[in-house]
């Protein structure tokens, strides 16, 4: 099975929240911290995730949020600044806390050396901030027009279709197997999906929880 991540998020404006939303809908728990009341009773009434009142530069609001349990926290607030301040100070309090950063694209590269991840305001998608918050085990190709995902997904060891022929697993109708494991064909009918090895897939988004129980498990 898919572990599922203690994550905390850091602005619950409209990236913030709708991160939450794609990582709630993949069954993780999400808890956003907010300052703006107005924004915190709106989250609030959405029940997408736990939302705490405050700055979450304040180490007792981080530890309020569970600091101390989380796997990861991404600062996606508008201000850059605090953004990394966010992730300095979750950093000092659980050292082995994965973090992203929303940032300037004028900071430049600096930030990286501070933190796991960066997502840019240009370009910061929920997609992309949940696939940073997650890892490199599911990517999702964010710029693809429409609703449908484009998704780049490592078989996890022990998940139902690990070690299977495409012809022996009953993909759900709205999904696709795009490449081989390697990217450099087309998938056929007797393309085996390899525990460790990495899949291009499309997935029309109601079907996207029964193709990663498919693949991660």
């Amino acid at each position: 099975m898919t572990r599922t991540l203690d994550i905390i998020i850091a602005g619950g404006g409209r990236v913030g929240f709708q991160t939450a939303e794609i990582l709630a809908d993949r069954g993780h728990d999400v808890t956003i911290i907010e300052r703006d009341e107005r924004i915190v009773s709106d989250i609030a009434d959405q029940w997408v995730a736990t939302v705490i009142q405050g700055d979450a530069t304040d180490p007792d609001i981080i530890e309020q949020a569970g600091i101390e349990r989380a796997d990861a926290i991404a600062a996606l607030t508008g201000e850059s600044g605090l953004n990394l301040a966010v992730c300095l100070a979750a950093s000092e309090l659980t050292p082995d806390i994965r973090t992203i950063a929303r940032i300037d694209r004028t900071a430049g590269e600096a930030y990286t050396r501070f933190v796991d991840a960066v997502v840019f305001p240009e370009r910061a998608g929920a997609r992309v901030a949940a696939n940073e918050i997650l890892g490199s085990d599911v990517e999702t190709l964010a710029d693809v027009t429409g609703s449908l995902d484009i998704m780049l997904v490592r078989v996890a060891d022990g998940a139902p279709a690990a070690g299977k022929a495409l012809t022996e697993v009953r993909f759900p109708e709205g999904a696709l197997v795009v490449s081989d494991d390697n990217g450099e064909r087309i998938a056929r009918a007797d393309t085996t999906l390899t525990p460790g090895s990495r899949y291009v897939i499309a997935v029309e988004p109601d079907v996207v929880d029964e193709v990663m129980n498919l693949m991660r498990g």
